[in-house]
């Protein structure tokens, strides 16, 4: 009999956590339409509603109108059941203020607020940082912080997660050994079901498969093209991230071996921010920013594009020669501010889409990103948004013990 027991509990708790995917993934169902998309009886149908909503996980958001025959109550998620905050680190927010980038999304995926703060980062300590970015978006939008089960944090630099540590990056104490450790054990964040680091390059890709033209893509590169040079690569959803985290460091590649008389040159001096401006200045465009300097040069149908494009070309070809992906997408502020335009100088050049003429070339095609707005801060959102969720479904998917 205990055993019956186990598998009737064990079934319940696979037809709520299948309940609620459809709930999250359509946003709102009626009884018969979540019926006819789990394949349910009628009871069974009616005993996972009432279980999700038991749970403070769905809630009834009206009835149908219209038609013949009775109404039908609608179910959809109950957004205030659990929240996810992403913090987006920055050596800058422009005119050199340091600062986070904060936004808070609801279990329904709707933002419910988003701000920027500026940062003392010599004198605050990451686990500092991140609790009191939590803390601050929580008071501002009167939620619990208990109700905040996960907490996605992107940075400028790649993170080994068997170290526990960021490397290549810049902003002062973010390069010390345990960081994660660390902000979990932050006692304004003891109440937080998951914290989670990820290099914000590859939060840009997680919003591009998401929000921008990646979508629906079975695989595909994104290169970032800002003050940093950066490399994402999704391999059917999943993200290379390397024995080490450093996987996507395409800055770093060197342009020419050890021997080579002089300074040693890196791709980020071939297209990074630094390269762009003195570019541009050679041109004769002067520029703040390396997006400002591109900008101009599409207003003014300039020849500096040209220049500009040849060199991405280059740093293009490497991807393609070693991944071969099916899609490039140019992220990053000289990707936008270069539009369509950039992207067609830079496909216009032969390297870059016949990496392999003995496959035909012309295979690899390149794309301008379609998320004009903060990558990094919504692909973390979007990242978390997916790791509270599956967290909430495997838990339904535990058979309670009682």
């Amino acid at each position: 009999m205990s055993r019956l027991a186990g598998s009737a509990k064990l079934l319940r708790a696979m037809n709520s956590r299948a309940a609620l995917d459809h709930l999250l993934r359509a946003g709102q169902l009626t009884r018969a339409e979540l019926r006819a998309r789990t394949g349910l009886s009628k009871p069974t149908t009616s005993e996972m509603l009432r279980v999700l909503m038991d749970a403070g996980l769905a809630v009834v958001t009206g009835r149908t109108a219209g038609g013949v025959g009775p109404t039908a109550e609608i179910y959809a998620p109950n957004g205030d059941a659990a929240f996810a905050v992403a913090v987006s680190i920055r050596d800058t927010l422009g005119a050199d203020r340091p600062g986070v980038a904060i936004a808070m999304c609801d279990l329904s995926g709707a933002m419910r607020d988003r701000l920027e703060t500026t940062v003392d980062f010599a004198a605050t300590s990451p686990a500092a940082t991140v609790a009191g970015a939590v803390t601050e978006v929580c008071t501002r939008t009167g939620v619990d912080p208990a109700r905040v089960a996960h907490v996605q944090v992107g940075a400028p630099g790649s993170y080994d997660a068997r170290a526990d540590r960021l490397h290549h990056v810049d902003v002062p104490g973010w390069d010390q050994p345990g960081i994660l450790a660390s902000v979990r054990d932050h006692p304004g964040l003891a109440t937080t079901a998951n914290i989670a680091l990820e290099n914000d390059v590859k939060l840009a890709a997680i919003a591009e498969r998401h929000r921008g033209v990646a979508a629906g893509e079975e695989s595909f590169c994104l290169l970032w093209l800002g003050t940093g040079v950066g490399l994402a690569t999704d391999l059917g959803g999943t993200l290379l991230r390397g024995a080490r985290g450093g996987a996507g460091e395409i800055g770093y590649l060197p342009l020419c071996d050890g021997h080579h008389a002089g300074p040693q040159q890196d791709l980020q001096d071939l297209i990074g921010g630094g390269a762009v401006l003195a570019i541009a200045a050679e041109y004769g465009i002067k520029a703040v920013t390396p997006g400002e300097a591109v900008a101009k040069a599409v207003k003014d149908s300039h020849e500096f594009l040209d220049e500009l494009a040849r060199r991405i070309d280059f740093a293009i070809a490497t991807v393609t020669g070693v991944l071969d992906p099916p899609l490039v997408v140019l992220a990053g502020e000289v990707a936008q501010a270069g539009g369509s335009r950039l992207r067609d100088a830079v496909a216009a050049h032969p390297s870059a889409s016949t990496a392999f003429p003995s496959f035909g070339g012309g295979d690899v095609r390149i794309a301008t990103t379609a998320v004009v707005d903060d990558a990094v801060l919504l692909g973390g959102l979007d990242a978390g948004l997916i790791s509270l969720r599956e967290s909430l479904i495997s838990s339904l998917a535990q058979p309670s013990t009682d």
